[in-house]
């Protein structure tokens, strides 16, 4: 496998090497034990974004629904580590998450666009990724687990790409998208020694 035979996602600059891929499947365990993480964290992000912006109706309701089922898959993840007795454990995290945080510029409405367009793009790497873990993981039961989370993935990079659509102007959401997806391409260009999800 190579890195030119990996699908492209819709909104990521670059796909996913296929050496982060042999990282993974090499490090399931950890891997597992950081996708908890991811979980809990996209779940955080939705409850945030609601709380700053509670007068925003249609962000509020479709944040919940994204909240609640990134809980869902917190509580199914955590359920797969207590049955591998893997115990729940901090982990450092990996560069991409807060080089990405400090492209969100302070100032609103801007902050509003970029916190939705950042979302959007970790989601869409998250779907890329749990979908790459569901077609290579050799153990069937936990590729078929992954396989379930792609679809809820690709629905919530979708719903904060139509918040960031109903909000601000096209032509503004591109541009910045664009220069949005060039740093998260750039942020996973060298692989992180340590496996996580986005490394």
């Amino acid at each position: 496998m190579n890195s030119s035979t990996l699908p492209t996602i819709k909104f990521l600059q670059q796909p996913t090497s296929a050496a982060w891929v042999e990282q993974a499947l090499a490090n399931l365990d950890i891997i597992l034990l950081d996708h908890s993480h991811c979980e809990r964290k996209a779940a955080g992000v939705a409850l945030n974004l609601m709380f700053r912006y509670p007068s925003n109706a249609k962000l509020v309701r479709t944040l919940t629904a994204i909240a609640q089922e990134e809980l869902q898959h917190f509580e199914q993840v955590n359920q797969i580590l207590e049955r591998r007795n893997i115990p729940l454990a901090p982990l450092a995290a990996p560069p991409y998450g807060a080089g990405l945080a400090k492209q969100i510029r302070r100032d609103e409405p801007d902050r509003l666009l970029d916190a939705l367009l950042v979302s959007g793009l970790i989601e869409a790497r998250s779907h890329e990724r749990l979908g790459l873990l569901g077609a290579h993981c050799p153990e069937p039961d936990l590729a078929r687990f992954y396989r379930s989370l792609m679809v809820s993935e690709a629905r919530h990079y979708g719903a904060y790409w139509t918040l960031a659509d109903a909000y601000f102007e096209r032509s503004a959401l591109t541009q910045r998208l664009e220069e949005l997806a060039q740093v998260e391409s750039d942020l996973l260009a060298t692989l992180h020694p340590q496996p996580r999800i986005h490394s």
